[in-house]
């Protein structure tokens, strides 16, 4: 099996911290400087999908933020049916995964236009990329985006005309990590040579570091970049992996851009921890969220690496951890996504709300989930979606999303009652009235169902790696998961992947990465962490799991 997604490499930690910390910096010097819409200030009036005051919008000028996924067409091709999956999921966009025929075999016309014509008929958006430009100056076999842009201009028949419903990304990640500063001219020359071959759609450019500019060069020169298009119909796309995971990383890139009014997406990002450090998807949704920019998530299936795999063998019932928390989880894509206008979605004289969902009821309660399902509301146009909410005394609290009639809420504690109800809502943003309410109390929790083994990886002056694999003996899974333990000997956590760290004093507790939330029955997962210490280094001594104690293991 193929790598679909490219391997995103990773400085030394002191120097990424360096570079970052530089990155951080550049848009108070002024790096970044309001953008200008040129299509607008010109008078000329945009055709299709276009940038209008640093935001795309469609051919309207109704605002459109992506909400979709990745999918690796150039190397399944007879997976169409994909496209269909993952509208049903609710997705409004797909970025489809093509090559120029440098690297890997050429899509051609016909099937450029096949695909084009089922996300239409799918009522998708649809972004369309060269994937051979990846890494390229540090992978050998990497193209250029000159000839990425030839490939284009060779298509310009079949998308000529398709302006409301296609984006060009020019190349996937064009440049590695060796001499990024050269990636600005290149992207400039292909830009205006998709310009001068008369094409009018939003194109799209990746930032170089493979995607992740963390050396800053996107972003330092994005203004001139974007100047370089004559109709100012270009969004940047930055990706987001192991580099950004602090919510600090995020929040200043993303903002740098919206500050700037200059158009931007999370182009590709990823939840699941990685050898060089764990992405802090959360911060990402949420923030695209707060910004109303848009989201691609990495990737549909058929990854290398599994478990970057949304859906399991590209079965759409067959979904990941990292799946349902794309499409399900808080700032999700069920959440989250409208219908591009041009479809009819997000119709603004669709004012009536959908009728009230039926009550919920509880199954396959364990001590720390709870299955959800109802009977489904009806609206006059059609129900996008359903929210779950959690009530306590007067106040309610979002916990899940689904576009089905059923959903499973996690992170619960054990022996703990709870009250959910639930919403619908439509493709409008119309909201049904609150179901009536179930009442759910969670089981106890497991006695001697677990076992942990603690190890440390290596030890350096002031500092240690360490690594926890939790087992679990009993017959049942177990999810969304607590672990607690205490140092004795003054040691702090800087840094976790494969869960997230809360430490008071000497006491820590862990909660689940998305792609370790379950343990199954006789499994185990692994968390691994950075700390600090002083001249001694003993390991903790007893471990308890949703409150039970675990067994050495």
């Amino acid at each position: 099996m193929r790598r679909t997604r490219s391997t995103t490499r990773r400085n030394p930690l002191t120097g990424l911290l360096a570079a970052l910390a530089a990155l951080v910096g550049l848009a108070a010097v002024g790096a970044l400087c309001p953008a200008v819409a040129y299509a607008e200030s010109s008078g000329t009036r945009a055709t299709g999908l276009h940038i209008s005051d640093g935001r795309l919008v469609e051919g309207n000028g109704n605002d459109f933020v992506m909400r979709g996924v990745n999918h690796a067409h150039t190397w399944y091709p007879n997976q169409t049916q994909s496209l269909s999956d993952i509208k049903a999921l609710g997705a409004n966009t797909v970025r489809v995964v093509l090559s120029d025929g440098y690297r890997w075999a050429k899509n051609s016309a016909a099937d450029v236009a096949n695909v084009v014509s089922q996300c239409k008929a799918n009522r998708l958006i649809c972004v369309l990329e060269v994937h051979d430009t990846t890494g390229y100056g540090e992978e050998a076999a990497a193209g250029t985006l000159d000839h990425a842009a030839d490939y284009w201009i060779s298509l310009k028949d079949v998308l000529a005309g398709q302006e409301n419903y296609v984006i060009i990304n020019i190349g996937n990640e064009p440049w590695g990590n060796t001499d990024p500063q050269g990636w600005t001219e290149p992207t400039i020359a292909a830009v205006k040579k998709l310009r001068g071959a008369g094409f009018q759609h939003t194109i799209m450019v990746d930032a170089p570091n493979w995607g992740q500019d963390w050396q800053g060069v996107m972003r330092a020169n994005a203004r001139s970049v974007y100047a370089a298009d004559t109709t100012g119909n270009l969004i940047f796309s930055i990706h987001m992996y192991s580099v950004f995971d602090t919510a600090t990383e995020i929040t200043d890139y993303l903002n740098a851009f919206v500050d700037a009014k200059l158009p931007l997406l999370i182009g590709e990002f990823g939840g699941p921890a990685d050898q060089w450090g764990d992405p802090d998807e959360d911060t990402m949704m949420a923030t695209a969220q707060q910004l109303k920019l848009g989201y691609l998530a990495w990737s549909w299936s058929g990854n290398t690496d599994p478990i970057l795999d949304l859906a399991i063998n590209f079965d759409p019932k067959q979904l990941s951890s990292w799946g349902e928390r794309i499409f399900h989880g808080v700032n999700g894509i069920a959440e989250t996504s409208k219908e591009a206008t041009v479809f009819g979605g997000g119709n603004p004289s669709d004012t009536q709300a959908p009728t009230t969902p039926g009550t919920p009821t509880a199954s396959a309660v364990t001590a720390t989930s709870a299955t959800l399902t109802w009977t489904a509301a009806t609206d006059n146009v059609g129900v996008a979606g359903y929210d779950v909410v959690r009530l306590s005394g007067g106040t309610e609290t979002k916990v899940a999303a689904s576009t089905t009639t059923s959903v499973t809420v996690t992170g619960l504690t054990a022996a703990t009652p709870y009250t959910f109800a639930v919403y619908a809502r439509d493709a409008a943003g119309n909201r049904s009235a609150r179901s009536a309410t179930v009442n759910v109390t969670t089981v106890g929790a497991p006695s001697g169902t677990c076992s942990v083994g603690y190890k440390i990886v290596g030890e350096w002056q002031g500092g240690f790696q360490g690594e926890i694999a939790i087992r679990n003996t009993g017959t049942a899974a177990i999810t969304g998961w607590k672990l607690a333990f205490a140092f004795a000997d003054g040691q702090t956590v800087t840094n976790m992947w494969g869960g997230t760290p809360t430490q008071s004093g000497g006491s820590v507790s862990v909660t689940p990465a998305s792609y370790t939330s379950t343990i199954a029955a006789g499994g185990s997962v692994t968390v691994g962490f950075i700390g600090s210490k002083g001249a001694t280094n003993s390991a903790p001594t007893g471990f308890t799991l949703d409150g039970a104690a675990c067994s050495a293991g």
